[in-house]
């Protein structure tokens, strides 16, 4: 499956008729029976929470139970990811997972607590996530050429804030520097807020942050868009740029997604999926979650995301081994 082009057309409705979630008498014919848990690796008011918290809103409601967003930042998504590892395999515990959490961990670590291909089961392909590359509204730096032209002119001057070499953005920020030529110097922060409020203090010049956590700033008016990360110009930000269209081939677009612990119910599974895409279909949820960045991606079986996620592997890890980036 080509990772450019997730949607797999209206799989939805056959999703409902293939899954076989008409249960026979048991413990799944009774799911959900209590509260569901939708961990996520990201803290309270991010993108990936905003978004979280929109399924999360709409799952209660097709399955009669709250679903509680539990928020478990920190560790590079590892303490997110290793609390839906420990919980039992029933359905009651979800992981609402990101590229970093289930691909580009194994890449950037020498070993994890969790391994991101066993110890979780696919349920449903959630979102696109492209990343923005952004500074200050008042900034001199005017469009992506202008920042490759002012960084190579100016070797470590112009500075690129970013969550750090070992996450999603860190590895964007390392590869415009490789493909453009550029000498920007890279800083690493404990956080994305906490660099889109540095770039909007002048403390820094430019940030990579995914448009989830960033287009509230552009629609305020305080930072600007030079670019995005995926291959094709983004409905609703059409006068947007892509990296692409300046350094060819670039295409780093994070994805969202929801998992469970390895072991879970097929039945589960299956209606959980179903219960996703149905979401995802309806075009004022999709807008809802356009308006923060992310384009919803319905469609898709818990076999089709599996595929998806090796896909990913190794394209991600082409990429890190491009910009030399070693595991640690």
């Amino acid at each position: 499956m080509n990772r450019r082009n997730f949607q797999v057309g209206s799989l939805a409705a056959a999703a409902l008729a293939a899954s076989g979630w008409c249960l026979s008498a048991s413990a799944e014919d009774k799911w959900p029976t209590k509260p569901i848990r939708l961990v996520l690796s990201q803290p309270a008011g991010s993108g990936p929470d905003n978004i979280a918290r929109m399924l999360g809103d709409g799952l209660a409601r097709s399955l009669g139970q709250p679903v509680i967003i539990e928020n478990k930042p920190g560790g590079q998504n590892i303490i997110g990811a290793q609390t839906v590892t420990r919980a039992p395999a029933d359905g009651y515990t979800l992981y609402f997972a990101t590229t970093a959490a289930l691909v580009t961990n194994s890449y950037l670590f020498k070993s994890l607590p969790y391994d991101p291909l066993k110890d979780f089961d696919p349920i449903a392909f959630v979102a696109n996530s492209p990343f923005a590359i952004l500074v200050r509204a008042e900034s001199p730096i005017k469009s992506f050429p202008d920042l490759l032209a002012r960084s190579a002119r100016e070797p470590g001057k112009v500075s690129i804030a970013n969550e750090g070499p070992r996450t999603f953005g860190g590895m964007i920020a390392r590869l415009i520097n490789a493909r453009g030529k550029a000498q920007a110097n890279l800083v690493g922060y404990s956080s994305v807020s906490v660099a889109l409020t540095d770039i909007v203090g002048g403390h820094a010049d430019v940030a990579v942050a995914d448009l989830a956590s960033s287009s509230q700033f552009v629609r305020e008016g305080r930072m600007r868009l030079l670019a995005v990360t995926s291959a094709k110009r983004i409905a609703g930000w059409d006068q947007v740029p892509t990296v692409a269209e300046f350094l060819p081939g670039i295409d780093m677009t994070g994805w969202m997604a929801i998992v469970a612990p390895a072991g879970t119910p097929t039945a589960v599974a299956s209606r959980l999926n179903a219960e996703v895409n149905k979401l995802l279909s309806d075009p004022a949820l999709a807008e809802r979650m356009l308006t923060v960045g992310p384009i919803a991606t319905p469609g898709g079986s818990p076999k089709q995301f599996q595929a998806y996620l090796l896909e990913e592997h190794k394209r991600l890890g082409q990429v890190v081994a491009e910009i030399g980036l070693l595991p640690e």
